[in-house]
């Protein structure tokens, strides 16, 4: 029988390829390097092609999209349960393509290359913000040592040091300050390198509609927008909105028995960090819910006298997602769709 489905375990130079055909049984098995991958799928017949939602799969599944094949990505943590025996590579290929052939499996949307173009940098500027946390507390332990004591802030830490290096009576040596003086120097230059990187996300959304669109929502601004571009493009993968929340992690967890539902905390899965920024922008938007009228904001404000705030908080961005996921695919901003309904 054909080929219909390959199990294809990817690495960075060695790649086990398993072939099945529609019943599940082994047609073909093989070690490829990596310069043979493209050509050997170029003369294979088409057919669906699985990898694990791993480094890399991306640009391989747009490689061999290109030659002629349907390809899907699956999460790792559902290849597991179809693996057999002990783990090799062969045996993750094998369950690779068992999993695939499940009615019920769920795949992963593949990244086009601007969605991996903004991931790229959305990356680069966390990495900017981490540094610069990491600097800053080591600049404030360091500051304790001597016995001089900031507040907390940024800016209040910005002010403070060059402050510390012009006081000549706080009892610093010459070595010291010179120390404080490079440290306060790196601070800045990581400043700026955010300050860039902000730059250069919103330019590179600009001419994407979809980001525009989400813009349109309270509470999304161009971190976030880019975010959820980066992690779910046109958002095509996803039922509605209450599926795209669920996949964000802002849903209750469940552990129900005997009819009996027991609902605890979120379940914190999917993107924690497109979670984290609509959680942040849910406490803006509650920030000043009580200076407004339209309905999000009262239901909001509500919600946090009832509630409590944190709970409003989690809350709020679960209506944030649902809503940015349904202006992404209605193809309207959020106040024409507000003024339709109204």
């Amino acid at each position: 029988m054909n080929i219909t489905t390959v199990g294809l375990d990817i690495a960075k130079s060695v790649f086990h390829f398993y072939a099945v055909n529609r019943v599940g049984k082994l047609i073909k098995k093989k070690v490829l390097k990596r310069a043979q991958v493209i050509s050997t799928f170029q003369q294979l017949e088409p057919c669906i092609v699985v990898m694990e939602a791993c480094g890399s799969a991306n640009y391989w599944a747009r490689a061999i999209q290109n030659c002629g094949h349907e390809v899907k990505l699956i999460a790792p943590q559902y290849v597991v349960a179809y693996r057999r025996k002990n783990k090799n590579d062969f045996n993750d290929a094998e369950a690779i393509a068992e999993a695939s052939q499940r009615h019920n499996m769920n795949f992963v949307p593949i990244k086009s290359q601007a969605q991996q173009d903004i991931q790229m940098l959305l990356r680069v500027r966390t990495r900017y913000i981490d540094c610069r946390t990491k600097l800053s507390n080591q600049i404030r332990g360091l500051l304790a040592e001597y016995g001089l004591e900031t507040n907390v802030g940024k800016a209040a830490l910005r002010r403070f040091l060059p402050e510390v290096l012009e006081d000549a009576g706080n009892g610093l040596s010459d070595e010291c300050r010179s120390v404080f003086a490079e440290l306060y120097l790196e601070l800045i230059e990581l400043d700026n390198k955010v300050t860039a990187s902000d730059k250069k996300v919103a330019t590179a959304i600009k001419p994407i509609e979809v980001c525009q669109r989400a813009q349109t929502v309270v509470g999304i601004g161009p971190i976030t927008a880019a975010s959820i571009y980066a992690a779910i493009g046109l958002g095509k993968n996803f039922q509605n909105g209450r599926h795209f929340a669920a996949w964000c992690g802002l849903v209750p967890r469940q552990h129900s028995t005997g009819g009996k539902a027991n609902l605890s905390g979120i379940t914190k899965r999917g993107n924690a960090y497109l979670r984290t920024l609509l959680v942040h922008g849910a406490r803006t938007t509650l920030k000043y819910a009580s200076k407004k009228d339209d309905k999000l904001s009262l239901w909001a404000e509500h919600l946090k006298v009832e509630k409590g705030y944190n709970k409003a908080c989690v809350a709020l961005a679960n209506k944030l997602a649902r809503i940015v996921w349904a202006v992404i695919n209605s193809g309207k901003d959020y106040q024409r769709m507000y003024e339709q309904k109204a």
